[in-house]
């Protein structure tokens, strides 16, 4: 069973994804902000992580940044509801995310990017 590390700051949405992700048969770890994500997969290595790219402490910007630097294999996929001129998405992708997603975002999309990085060498 992969296990999928979510890190959020809005409750709501890590709920929602571990209980969409736990239907699908995968195993979910939660953290709040990129401090606390980065200390997880510091821990315990997932197989993939699903990040919000906008919160406090450490942002996932830089939560993604370091991640795929000092973890080659580290897949991430961002996500933000951020709008504006800087597209934080783009940035994500060269931060080394492996997609990204605008919330909000479609949930079988998301589900199939999952299992397609998940399958992904």
């Amino acid at each position: 069973m992969a296990t999928i590390l979510v890190i959020d700051d809005e409750e709501s949405i890590r709920g929602l994804l571990r209980d969409i992700l736990s239907k699908a048969g995968y195993r979910v770890l939660e953290a709040s902000d990129g401090r606390e994500g980065l200390a997880a997969y510091q821990k315990e290595p997932v197989d993939l992580v699903i990040m919000d790219l906008l919160m406090p402490n450490t942002d996932g910007l830089e939560a993604t940044l370091q991640l795929t630097r000092e973890y080659v294999d580290a897949k991430v996929i961002a996500m933000t509801g951020a709008q504006g001129d800087r597209n934080f998405l783009d940035v994500a992708n060269l931060f080394g995310a492996r997609r990204t997603f605008h919330k909000p975002f479609d949930m079988t999309q998301l589900l199939q990017a999952v299992k397609e990085e998940l399958a992904a060498k």
